[in-house]
C-alpha cells in the first residue's frame, strides 16, 4: 500500500471514529469544551457497552454483591438516595455520600476531596476500598476471565480477549463519559424551545445573584473545592481536601457538586446530612459556620425572604432532567446480565 492510499485509509478511519464519537457524546453548543482528553481514550460503542455491563455487574466486588450501580442508581441520576453514606459489602458503611455521576467529561478531579485526577483511574478507588467493594484488581481480572460473557466482549471492544485491569477501567470510564445530562427545562430554554415562567425567571435572577459563583450555568458547578460553612461532623471528622493535601488551607474544602438533577439526588452534602432542599437553603441563610477557610462568597451569608426561597426553588426545578434519569440507553443491561445470572443459576452457581 502506497503512502497516499495509507493516508486515505487513516482519514476514513478517523472520520468513522468522529461520527461514532458524535453519536455517543454530543453535548449542546452552549456547554464549555470538556476537560477529558478523548484522544487518549476515543469513545467506541463496544467499549461503552462493555463499560455499561461492568458498571451494573456486582462481580467487581469481593463477595459479588455490590456493583457500581448499587451506589449510583440511574433512577437517582446515578446517585444513592437510600442512605446518607454509601454502603458496601457486608453492609459496611462508608464515610461519604455517593455523588451523582453526570457530565463527568468536564471534571478535572474526582471524589469529594479530589483524590483522583483522572476518570480512567477513578473506579479503582471504590473497587479496592475496604468499606465499599473491597476487591483487588488482579482478582477482578481473574473472575472476569472465568465468565463466559466477558472475554468475547473484551475482544470486540479492544481487539484482544485478554481481560486487563487497564481496559476494564477504560471501559468503565467510556460508559460514564456518555452520562451527559442536557435535556432539562433549563436546556430547552437555552435552545429557545421554551420559556421560563415569571416565577422561574425571578428565581433565575436570584440564583445569579446568590449561587452562580460556585454553581455557574450550564454545568451548575465549577467542580472546584470550597468550604460552604457546614459544621464539622463530630463523628466522621471529615476535613475534606485537607485529608489528601495535608494543607490546613484545604480544611473543610469539598468538591462543589452540580445542581443538575438535584431533585433526584437527595440527601445532600458530602455526608448526606440534609434530606430536603429547604434544609439546604436554611443552612445558607441561617446556619453558615465561619472558619478560616470559609468561602469568601459566604462570609455574610445569603439573605432570602420566604417568597424568594420559593422562587429560587422554582428555578432549580428547571434543572431536573427526566430524560437522563429514565434513559434506557444507560439503564441496567438486562439482555446481558440477566442471561448471565440465569445461566449461572442453571449450573447451580450463585453470583
Amino acid at each position: 500500500m502506497n503512502k497516499k492510499m495509507a493516508m486515505m485509509c487513516c482519514c476514513m478511519v478517523f472520520a468513522v471514529a468522529c461520527r461514532t464519537m458524535s453519536h455517543l457524546f454530543s453535548p449542546p453548543s452552549y456547554f464549555p469544551p470538556p476537560h477529558y482528553d478523548f484522544k487518549q481514550n476515543p469513545l467506541d460503542k463496544d467499549k461503552v457497552l462493555l463499560g455499561r455491563i461492568l458498571f451494573y455487574d456486582p462481580i467487581l466486588s469481593q463477595d459479588n454483591t455490590i456493583s457500581c450501580a448499587s451506589c449510583h442508581s440511574p433512577y437517582n441520576s446515578f446517585a444513592h438516595t437510600d442512605h446518607a453514606l454509601s454502603h458496601g459489602i457486608g453492609d459496611k458503611i462508608g464515610t461519604r455520600n455517593a455523588p451523582a455521576l453526570l457530565n463527568l467529561a468536564w471534571h478535572e478531579r474526582f471524589m469529594w476531596d479530589g483524590a483522583i485526577h483522572h476518570l480512567d483511574m477513578q473506579a479503582l478507588a471504590p473497587i479496592t476500598h475496604p468499606l465499599e467493594m473491597a476487591e483487588s484488581m488482579p482478582n477482578v481480572v481473574k473472575k472476569l476471565e472465568k465468565e463466559a460473557l466477558y472475554p468475547p466482549l473484551f475482544k470486540k471492544a479492544f481487539g484482544d480477549s485478554t481481560v486487563t485491569g487497564e481496559n476494564l477501567l477504560k471501559a468503565l470510564a467510556q460508559f460514564q463519559l456518555t452520562l451527559v445530562s442536557n435535556q432539562a427545562k433549563f436546556d430547552s430554554v437555552m435552545r429557545k424551545q421554551s420559556h421560563f415562567t415569571e416565577q422561574e425567571q425571578h428565581g433565575y435572577v436570584l440564583f445569579d445573584q446568590h449561587c452562580s459563583t460556585c454553581h455557574p450555568p450550564p454545568l451548575f458547578s465549577t467542580y472546584q473545592f470550597a468550604n460552604n460553612g457546614l459544621p464539622l461532623d463530630t463523628v466522621l471528622k471529615d476535613y475534606g481536601k485537607m485529608k489528601i493535601t495535608q494543607n490546613h488551607a484545604d480544611s473543610l474544602l469539598f468538591k462543589i457538586p452540580t445542581l443538575r438533577n438535584w431533585e433526584y439526588t437527595a440527601p445532600y452534602m458530602h455526608d448526606g446530612r440534609f434530606q430536603k432542599i429547604q434544609q439546604v437553603l436554611q443552612h445558607y441563610t441561617k446556619n453558615i459556620q465561619k472558619s478560616a477557610t470559609l468561602s469568601k462568597e459566604l462570609q455574610n451569608g445569603v439573605v432570602l425572604s420566604a417568597n424568594e426561597k420559593i422562587d429560587l426553588i422554582a428555578f432549580l426545578l428547571t434543572l431536573n432532567d427526566r430524560h437522563f434519569v429514565f434513559n434506557p440507553a444507560v439503564a441496567f443491561p438486562k439482555t446481558y446480565l440477566l442471561d448471565k445470572k440465569n445461566s449461572s443459576s442453571s449450573n447451580g452457581e450463585v453470583q
